[in-house]
């Protein structure tokens, strides 16, 4: 049976009882309160109003909503990205960093590739793969249907074996974002080759190509997954200094000893003022019950 003949016969077999789509349609209700949420597409501007605790909390940490519904609603099989606080932390840390490659994100100037190849790394854990990087991609350009929550370059390179052949996978001196880039369009046109699969949303399609063709566990659970979790492990010094700073403001805080003006203010100083980090630890360390 050729390639396209066994494609053509799991698209038609593909769930029947529509268990799948009813799934799909709450996730893609779920990601327009996202949106309407944090209106960034629609509303540049609003980029500059992102606030640090929706992000990562610390007082007490958790993740924010912004990160907990890409982990809760964007981990198809075989794409789950380990929840990891130090990741979201960073961005949080981060967040000026963050707010540039939302701009990014958006502009609808920049293709898929580009906005996958933008600095993500910068952020600690958001390098490698850049799966984090490409679940945000998806839910702020998901609408014009150019992009596939696939959300490793591994996986795209299976279904587009699988699907189309290899003649599509020479990439050999393409970026990341560029082999992200021309794997999803490859994906794309083999969806729009179908009567039946031309109106489907590109995640129903998702769903359809993890179904069909799941990735083999040396592809979900291989070297480069590997690496890329312990990179989300890694955060500077001066990052975890910042952390244990911000945990004993928190602290304070939760006695009653400082104001939410007050903890502003201590944690710009700490920022401003690294010279005089120390000294402001120890002085308030003192007011610890």
């Amino acid at each position: 049976m050729s390639t396209r003949s066994l494609l053509q016969q799991k698209i038609e077999t593909f769930d029947k009882t529509n268990a799948i789509k009813y799934e799909v349609n709450l996730v893609l209700g779920a990601l327009k309160g996202f949106r309407q949420k944090f209106p960034f597409a629609e509303n540049l501007a609003s980029i500059e109003w992102l606030d640090p605790d929706s992000l990562f909390k610390v007082n007490p940490d958790e993740v924010g909503e912004f990160f907990d519904f890409l982990g809760k609603n964007l981990n198809l099989q075989g794409t789950s990205i380990q929840n990891n606080s130090n990741v979201y932390r960073n961005a949080r840390l981060q967040i000026k960093d963050l707010k540039n490659l939302l701009r990014t994100t958006v502009d609808d100037r920049k293709s898929l590739a580009q906005k996958v190849d933008a600095p993500w790394e910068r952020i600690g854990g958001f390098g490698q793969d850049k799966g984090v990087a490409k679940k945000i991609i998806y839910c702020f350009n998901y609408e014009k249907g150019t992009v596939l929550p696939v959300f490793g370059n591994q996986h795209l390179r299976h279904f587009v074996n699988r699907t189309v052949g290899t003649a599509a996978l020479q990439v050999k001196y393409l970026s990341l974002g560029q082999e992200y880039e021309h794997y999803t369009a490859e994906l794309l046109k083999a969806k729009n080759s179908f009567l039946l699969t031309q109106s489907w949303d590109t995640l129903y399609f998702a769903r359809f190509l993890y179904q069909a063709f799941p990735p083999p566990d040396s592809e979900s659970t291989g070297a480069n997954v590997s690496s890329e979790r312990r990179v989300g492990m890694v955060v500077t010094d001066e990052q975890l200094d910042l952390q244990g700073f911000m945990k004993l403001l928190g602290e304070l805080q939760k006695q009653s000893k400082l104001t939410g003006e007050q903890f502003r203010a201590y944690r710009d100083l700490w920022i401003r003022q690294p010279s005089e980090r120390e000294a402001l630890i120890q002085r308030l360390k003192k007011l610890v019950e």
